[in-house]
């Protein structure tokens, strides 16, 4: 009996002897590693804190959003669990006995939150761009469109009939109840601009993703009207003094789209509103296009969807960009005016009776792409006053790319967006 409390004592020794010297050798290792890849720039170390502080802002911009252990840790605690997983690679016992709870756990947590990240990226960046977008200058009665967006380079792509769009299936399903649920609809489809305001009275989501916005023209009379309210936005690669190569021209493929491959009756105004003198000057080019625009509808009155095509403007050196049936394309975002400001309510200078309608059609658009093209769209940018919306009830405002993009980058993103727009616009 006595020497098997000799023996207990000595298994004990040794026991505790083992664990003090695998708890130096972790701390010696850790130690080692941050050293190695985190001082010395060539690890991930700092890549973790990157993810860590990317997953601290969904947090905050999309709470409740998202099923992960962040909410039941301390933050900075993803980070020190990696380093002890790398530590813990270099004791074999530990990591054979830790290899079947880690796979099992890590189809539920870190595929799900990748997934949820990807889905939400577009969101994020547009939720974080608010807050450092500014407004813009802004007239008597007037008001100049916003800006957010970003991207990367493919091969340009000119000719409609040679576009090779890809009829595709669903790849996403988003159920109409969904759009019962106020917070869900604004958390995954829209940024308010702190110069308006909204409410679930104002946005019913359940009507306007219902709500009929089929074409009700045939294509022997004029059906669709694109124009620039600035018709100077270039891009990355423009060449000085070549239209083809600014937002006129990704608006000439978006019409040979809509006409060729889709055959609706297109007009295509290539009109500069936003030059005054030889200059570039804004302040007025909405005033200016309005009027425009008013006379060729007063003209056309078959006219039912009026399209102002943008690009939008965001910091140097940002890039944001995804893959649409193999091509890099620039993503899009989709913008209100809500004829209302915070500070002072609704604007009667600038009436406008579709706002409704004007809603109905970016939500629906965007529920399109969602199904068809997850992360083409960014969001739908709400902000006060009008910016032309009123002149037809599918009235839109498109922000595609940004100065960043290449040209072909954008133009690729009209393939997407004509899509969309057909499934609308025949109600498929």
């Amino acid at each position: 009996m006595e020497k098997e409390t000799i023996i207990q004592k000595a298994v004990r020794v040794l026991l505790i002897t083992a664990l003090i010297a695998l708890g130096g050798y972790v701390l010696g290792k850790g130690s080692l590693i941050i050293k190695a890849e985190y001082l010395n720039g060539d690890g991930k170390i700092a890549e973790r804190f990157l993810a860590d502080a990317e997953e601290k802002a969904i947090e905050v911009y999309m709470p409740g959003l998202l099923y992960t252990e962040t909410e039941e840790k301390a933050p900075e605690e993803a980070t020190v669990q990696w380093i002890l997983g790398r530590v813990l690679e270099q004791v074999p016992f530990l990591n054979y006995l830790d290899q079947e709870n880690v796979y099992k756990t890590a189809v539920e947590s870190s595929t799900t939150y990748d997934k949820i990240v990807a889905e939400n990226s577009g969101f994020l960046e547009a939720k974080i761009l608010e807050e450092n977008q500014e407004a813009g200058p802004v007239g008597a009665g007037e008001e100049d469109a916003p800006q957010a967006a970003e991207a990367e380079k493919t091969q340009e792509t000119e000719d409609a009939s040679a576009a090779g769009i890809q009829e595709r299936a669903p790849v996403t399903d988003i159920p109409l109840e969904k759009f019962q649920d106020y917070d869900y609809v604004i958390n995954n489809f829209f940024v308010i601009d702190k110069t308006t305001t909204i409410n679930s009275e104002q946005l019913n989501a359940p009507e306007l993703v219902q709500k009929d916005l089929r074409m009700q023209t045939g294509n022997d009379k004029p059906q669709i009207l694109i124009y620039h309210s600035h018709s100077q936005e270039d891009f990355a690669d423009s060449v000085p003094g070549d239209t083809s190569t600014t937002v006129v021209g990704v608006g000439e493929y978006l019409t040979d789209l809509l006409s060729q491959k889709y055959d609706y009756n297109v007009i295509h105004v290539t009109d500069v509103f936003d030059m005054v003198d030889g200059k570039l000057d804004r302040n007025k080019a909405y005033n200016y296009a309005g009027d425009k625009i008013q006379q060729i509808l007063e003209e056309n009155p078959s006219i039912e969807v009026v399209i102002d095509l943008h690009r939008d403007g965001i910091a140097e050196g940002k890039k944001l960009v995804t893959d649409v049936n193999g091509k890099p394309t620039a993503q899009i975002m989709f913008f209100n005016g809500l004829s209302r400001t915070t500070k002072n309510g609704d604007i009667p200078s600038l009436p406008n009776p579709y706002i409704q309608d004007n809603l109905a059609l970016s939500l629906q658009l965007s529920l399109e792409a969602k199904k068809y093209y997850p992360d083409f769209t960014r969001c739908i940018y709400l902000k006060g006053y009008r910016y032309n919306l009123h002149m037809r009830p599918k009235s839109l405002l498109v922000e595609c790319g940004a100065q960043t993009n290449t040209v072909a980058e954008v133009k690729n993103a009209m393939e997407p967006l004509a899509d969309i727009l057909n499934k609308v616009l025949k109600g498929e």
